[in-house]
């Protein structure tokens, strides 16, 4: 399903990126595909998906759209989040609804602040909450039916208020102005004394308090993205080469096809590729081994140090595709009409969600040490 919806939505990824286009009907297929519910539990009526099979369901996506890769992102986590802690009523109705196609949408990062300091507040109404603060990078929020809204409760802690799009006080703004990732609509959402009842509070604080698999998970999926943005470039790269007659300016070959120096550099990227989305899937598998074998404190931060291993390694491959396409086409590359650019973008602004660096840090510091990752615990501010 996912190889046949990536086919449907990559003939036009140029056209949305270019225009901008909120991609209601691209989503709207998702959502009637069934890829959206394939990890609710076998006993609500889902398909109880491996690890492995929805990083490739992203990668996939990824290569024919990463923005419409990225949307679902957050919308696998917070269904990891119900599963989890979610009472069983709240698994119930949510998995219910998003067997029904729903989509979770995503309001956690604050601008101002750390990333992991949060202002926004639920207080108790009576036998209710009310909900305030402001939200920025909320992808996927403006075309959901939920969204999921990390926030500070009276306790300090950190709680997931799950509330309707179309609530009074909801106000989602299509504000996102990026040179890449143009259509995730990543932009601000402001929640204005919005009533969310106690059923659809979830304590998102438990996870944090035990091993698990939560946060690389996470990561893996953004990764998949990445390795999602490179392939799609080298495959643009290894048909322009296909197409193009003329050989490079100063190249001692008849035709671009036979350039032996550029079959060479090609020929790096694509090993460099297949050997990146190798490790992806197999990070993917030891996370479904930990998952099958039992999570403790060794196999959460093994987990953890395989995902950002992957992840590291996806920015630098993502973005060398990327400039290869580039470098091995031709002046013609740049030619607007082709949307070469899109995947280097892409790749750019997906790539500056965190610091890169500091995760071949903590790699490393593994391998040296011993030591794993800490968990990312936000805090009321």
């Amino acid at each position: 399903m996912a190889r046949t919806l990536a086919a449907e939505i990559a003939a036009g990824a140029i056209a949305r990126d270019r225009d901008r286009t909120v991609p209601q009907r691209e989503l709207d297929a998702l959502s009637a595909s069934g890829l959206l519910a394939i990890t609710v539990p076998r006993a609500f009526g889902g398909a109880d998906a491996a690890y492995a099979t929805v990083v490739e369901v992203f990668r996939l996506l990824s290569i024919a759209d990463p923005a419409i890769g990225q949307l679902p992102q957050n919308h696998f986590l917070f269904v990891e989040a119900l599963r989890q802690d979610g009472t069983p009523d709240q698994q119930r109705r949510f998995f219910n609804e998003v067997l029904s196609g729903a989509r979770l949408g995503n309001a956690q990062a604050e601008r101002g602040s750390s990333a992991l300091d949060l202002r926004t507040r639920l207080t108790r109404d009576g036998d209710a909450f009310r909900l305030n603060g402001t939200k920025y990078y909320c992808t996927g929020a403006l075309t959901a039916q939920w969204i999921p809204v990390a926030a500070i409760d009276a306790d300090e802690r950190q709680v997931l208020a799950f509330v309707r799009r179309e609530a009074e006080g909801v106000d989602v703004l299509g504000d996102w102005d990026v040179i890449g990732q143009r259509v995730t609509f990543s932009g601000t959402a402001r929640f204005d004394n919005v009533l969310v009842s106690a059923g659809d509070v979830v304590p998102h604080w438990r996870l944090f308090d035990r091993p698990t698999l939560f946060h690389s998970y996470g990561v893996l999926l953004h990764a998949a993205i990445d390795v999602g943005i490179a392939r799609a470039a080298l495959e643009d790269l290894i048909a322009a080469v296909r197409q193009r007659q003329r050989p490079r300016l100063g190249a001692r070959a008849p035709s671009a096809e036979e350039d032996r120096l550029l079959q060479a550099r090609l020929g790096r990227a694509a090993v460099e590729l297949h050997a990146l989305e190798a490790l992806l899937g197999a990070t993917a598998v030891q996370h479904d081994r930990a998952a099958t074998a039992g999570i403790d404190e060794e196999a959460s931060g093994r987990a953890a140090v395989a995902a950002f291993a992957v992840k590291a390694l996806a920015e630098d491959v993502a973005i060398d595709s990327a400039n290869l396409l580039f470098a091995l086409s031709g002046a013609s590359a740049a030619e607007s009409r082709h949307g070469y650019d899109r995947h280097w973008r892409n790749a750019r602004v997906h790539t500056i969600h965190d610091a890169n660096d500091w995760r071949l840090v903590l790699v490393g510091e593994h391998a040296v040490h011993g030591v794993y990752p800490a968990k990312p615990v936000r805090r009321g501010r």
